[in-house]
């Protein structure tokens, strides 16, 4: 009997019992995962499973195939590239198999998040994860077929800090989106004040975040200058907090002036969306008498405060002029002296 017969004796023993190995294998981790996973809701568990066991079948038969070519002992070019195919097929079932689970495994925790924005996020990290997978195995199957990586380190080093000071801004900026999604200094759809600006946020994006400010127009700014500025974020506000001053004119009687704290408490009760706090007689300015007076709206709607406050001041105004008293404007009094 020649030897190239009993390699072939041996290649085919081999690849039969790697093959009734794979399936015995498949069958047992499929019985023990899904007695697992039974236990659980989730389907996503019943997901990986199946997706392990049906990469198990072909990697075995891969491998099995693979053991069964070097034990034919073919030693030229062929046996090379069978065995470059081969691994490159094992790896393209492992990287396949890594990559479906983990899309799996952040479609899960994305859809059990209640916070839309974080869901959001997850999901968009799925392709950047994918990527860097393929990358990863790339460069491992490189290096396991001998390709020196020194000289390509090199150029990936280089090419990465080029890439690197190029997108250093936009790096910069989706960083800061990570930022405003897992801190909340506001979301869609919630009034805030930064630098001097009024507006509602309309989207939250990569890059930068859609402002609709009061007089109507979009405004576009960068996250970067987003979470770097101080922001008054009104829809977290429970109680807006109003503080006002009244004037009235020096010639109002003591009898009046009394009047006065009773009179706006009685309006600021009757008004919907207020509480009174306090108003007091705080000082004598130069041309007035002045009232401080405190009242909430239980509000962060600013349509509701501004009507609110509107009608206080007009039932003020009202009162004061059935009271017979005078607000006051600025005045200045000269006094002329006569000489002797």
């Amino acid at each position: 009997m020649s030897d190239l017969y009993k390699n072939f004796l041996t290649a085919g023993g081999l690849f039969l019992i790697g093959s009734i190995a794979t399936l015995l294998i498949s069958k047992i981790t499929k019985n023990s995962l899904i007695k697992l996973v039974s236990k659980t809701r989730n389907k996503t568990d019943d997901y990986i499973v199946k997706v392990l066991v049906d990469t198990i079948k072909p990697l075995g038969l891969i491998i099995s195939a693979s053991i069964a070519w070097r034990a034919l002992k073919i030693e030229d070019d062929l046996s090379n590239i069978v065995i470059a195919l081969t691994k490159l097929i094992c790896l393209l079932l492992i990287v396949r198999l890594v990559n479906r689970v983990l899309s799996t495994l952040i479609q899960g925790w994305g859809s059990k998040i209640d916070d839309p924005a974080v869901s959001t996020m997850l999901k968009s990290l799925s392709p950047m994860i994918r990527a860097a997978i393929w990358s990863v195995g790339t460069v491992f199957y490189l290096q396991n077929m001998g390709v020196q990586m020194a000289a390509l380190w090199a150029i990936l080093s280089a090419g990465g800090i080029g890439a690197g000071l190029a997108l250093k801004e936009p790096v910069q900026e989706f960083f800061e989106y990570i930022t405003i999604l897992l801190d909340k200094p506001f979301q869609n759809g919630q009034f805030i004040h930064i630098d001097g600006i009024w507006a509602k946020v309309e989207r939250v994006g990569v890059r930068s975040t859609r402002l609709r400010s009061i007089n109507g127009e979009v405004i576009v700014m960068s996250n970067s200058n987003l979470t770097n500025g101080v922001i008054s974020n009104y829809a977290e506000m429970e109680n807006r907090r109003l503080v006002h001053k009244l004037g009235v004119v020096y010639e109002t009687p003591h009898s009046k002036m009394k009047k006065i704290p009773g009179i706006i408490k009685s309006i600021i009760d009757v008004t919907e969306n207020a509480i009174f706090d306090r108003c007091h007689f705080i000082e004598f300015g130069n041309f007035s008498l002045d009232f401080e007076l405190v009242y909430y709206i239980p509000t962060n709607d600013y349509l509701l405060a501004m009507r609110a406050q509107q009608e206080i001041n007009l039932e003020i105004m009202k009162a004061f002029e059935a009271e017979g008293i005078d607000f006051a404007f600025p005045t200045q009094t000269i006094n002329l002296l006569k000489s002797s």
